[in-house]
This record gives C-alpha cells, structure tokens and sequence, in this order.
C-alpha cells in the first residue's frame, strides 16, 4: 500500500498542532513529524510506520477526550491512505490556498473536472443507446453505474503509455476474489491482494504457479456452483415453472445431487419407450434415474391426513411407480445396455423429485419431509424428496466445502 506524505499533509499536521493541548498527544505529534522529516533532503518519510505513528496519536488524543484532534488526525490518516483526494483534503483546509495557490485555481480545477465527467456521462449513454436504441432509463443506468464500479480498476496497456482502459466485470472479479480471501486465505489485506490479481495481465498465471493458487481455482468452482444453485432456486420458486424448466436447471449439474454421483451420463434413452430425465453415473458404476416431476405448479398437494396422520398421496405414489417402473425396464436390457453403452444397471437405484413445502403452507415443513423418509425406508431402490430439500442440502454442502 502506498502511504502518501507531502507538504499538504504536513502543514494540516501543524493545524492539529495549534488544536492538541495534552502533553501526550504532542509528544505522538512529535513522534510523527521526526519520521516524516527523516528523509533525505526534502523528501518526507511515509511508509506503514506513517500510518502506524499516526494511529498512536489518534488514541492518544482520544485517551485525553481531544476529539477535534481526533477527528483533524483520521482525515490525515485517509489521506495518508489515499481515502481522501488532495484537491478535497486542501479544499477542507482553505489555509492551504492562501499559502500557495491563487484562491480561484481549485474552484476551476472543480469546474473542469466536472464538466468533463458530465460530458463521458453523456457520451457513455449515447454510445450504449447507439447500441441498444430499445434501453429504458434504469438499464442505462445500470450500465453507467456498472462502468463507475470498473473504473476503480484502470488499467494502463504498457503498449500505449498514457492512455487507459477500464475492463467490464472486473469490480465483480475483485469483489468475488476479496471475499475469498478474507475467508479462506490469511491475507493482511485482502482489498489489496484482490487489486493487484485483476489488474495484472497475468493473473492466472499467477494463480496457477501461487501456492494457494489451486485453492482460488476450487473456490472458483465454489462461486460457479453458487450461482448455479442460485438459478436453481429460482427455477424451483417459480409456479409457472414446467418440468422441462427444472430438467434445464439441474442438466449437467450432477453435484447438486451428492457426493456419491461421478457424472451424468449423455444418452436418456436406454429402453425401448423410456427416456429417463437425468441419469447420473454413481461412484461405483452404477445408473441412478432421477425422475422430475413439478414444483410449485405440481397440480396435486404432497400428504395428506389419514386416520389422524400424515400419508403420501397419490401424485406421490404413482411417481414413485413410474421410477420403478424404469428400474424395471432397465433390469430387463441390463446386458444390451452395459454391452452398447457401457453403464451398469443392474444395482440401479432412483430418485424422484417433487413438488415444494410451500404447496401446503398449512404443513410444517419437517412433517412433510418426515412423511417422505418414512416412505423411502419402505420402498427399495426409490427415493423421493421436495425440490427445497434438494437445494438445501446442495447449499448446506457447498458452506461446509474446503
């Protein structure tokens, strides 16, 4: 991190000076004037020692109740840091003008600058119009407020010096990259690190020789994950949702389903008359069937109350036949199958997916999948579960994920 030490934080330095009283607080101010002038010259010393120096003295100030000086001391502390501007630092301390520039130069150095960033705002949207002449005003705004987001990430191509491209995506990068940091790596800065990543040309190049390269590159699988189960979700939260809606959601995302599934098989149709909705491939070789029915537009309720309890109904069940209905078919062409296809089915097993808890709002959510489990335990090579329960058990897996 570059620590910023000049004659304008100098002089407001002087400024919190003539405002301390206790004799502790000066001393710090001291301590932090003796480092500053020990450069060279006239170069001023900055550095992690600055920055550290100068959190001393805001404690010290607050210790005494000083707090104008507090507060005078953490402006130096964000200019110091780059948080704070120098036209904005010298324009919250006016002295700074009288001593050095003509009253008016900040006034038209504010004035330019913000005509300028007017005049890109109105070439920003013009160019994208230009592109999207259908855009309504908040996808416009988006954008531009996308753009602003980037921007903190500018970039200057070493083939042309002096210019500089802002690249789309890359405060998401950044922002994706930071909170990996913070939680899986123990990084002092992690904002910084994340920076340095997506401005480097060759980032990945970095991550793959890096140390903890391969774990940045399994979180990517993580964050991709994530997204997916989000879509996921929203499919499944969505009443106009149709099976070959869910069955588009869940294609090709054989994690979703457990640790226990190697891959997902390409062919569907493995007997005569059939076609299965998602075949997985177990660890062991063997097809699991995964028979999708709807969610929230499932047009039946999922139990129901009998003799004082709660019983799968018949939507349930005949789901449930028409899973072993395929186990059937398929125990039958076992050797055509593992012959042509080269999958085993002879320990196949499935699962069917149904409906969602918040088809019966007037049912606890745990009795109906209790009612569920009670019903696997009596059923072979079957098992059926609510799309939430899906879900939830895939995200619960991916928190747990190292």
């Amino acid at each position: 991190m570059d620590v910023r030490s000049d004659f304008a934080l100098e002089l407001q330095l002087g400024h919190v000076g003539e405002r301390a009283q206790d004799l502790c607080v000066k001393e710090a101010l001291g301590a932090v004037f003796a480092h500053m002038k020990g450069g060279r010259g006239r170069n001023r010393l900055g550095g992690k020692t600055l920055i550290t120096l100068l959190a001393k003295l805001r404690s010290a100030a607050a210790a005494a109740d000083e707090w104008e000086v507090v507060r005078l001391v953490q402006d130096s502390l964000d200019y110091a840091e780059g948080r704070i501007l120098r036209p904005d630092f010298e324009e919250r301390y006016r002295r700074f003008r009288r001593l050095s520039e003509p009253p008016s130069l900040h006034q038209d150095h504010l004035a330019r600058m913000f005509s300028t960033i007017l005049q890109s705002f109105v070439q920003i949207c013009t160019d994208y119009l230009d592109q999207r002449p259908e855009a309504q005003v908040d996808e416009v705004l988006a954008y531009v407020e996308a753009l602003g987001r980037d921007a903190r990430y500018m970039q200057q191509p070493h083939e042309r010096t002096g210019r500089y491209r802002i690249l789309r995506g890359t405060a998401e990068m950044a922002a994706w990259l930071e909170q990996v940091f913070r939680e899986r790596i123990d990084i002092e800065d992690p904002e910084q690190a994340a920076r340095r990543i997506v401005m480097s040309p060759d980032s990945l190049a970095v991550l793959a020789t890096d140390q903890d390269g391969q774990l940045l590159f399994r979180a990517a699988e993580v964050h991709r994950r994530r997204q997916d189960l989000k879509a996921l979700r929203k499919v499944v939260q969505d009443p106009g949702a149709s099976e070959h809606d869910l069955q588009r959601a869940l294609d090709g995302q054989h994690w979703i389903f457990g640790g226990q599934f190697a891959s997902q098989a390409l062919q569907r149709r493995l007997v005569p008359g059939d076609e299965v909705d998602i075949p997985l491939i177990r660890g062991d070789g063997a097809l699991h069937v995964v028979e999708l029915k709807r969610s929230m537009s499932l047009h039946g309720s999922l139990v129901k109350r009998h003799r004082g309890r709660w019983v799968p109904t018949a939507e349930v069940h005949d789901a449930v036949n028409q899973a072993v209905n395929y186990l059937v078919g398929l125990d039958e062409h076992r050797i055509r199958i593992k012959k042509d296809l080269g999958i085993e089915t002879r320990r196949a097993s499935a699962l069917v997916l149904i409906g969602h808890p918040s088809l019966q709002p007037d049912v606890a959510e745990e009795d109906i999948n209790d009612v569920l489990r009670t019903l696997n335990t009596h059923i072979n090579r079957v098992d059926v579960m609510t799309y939430k329960e899906l879900v939830d058990n895939a995200e619960r897996a991916l928190s747990g994920w190292k």
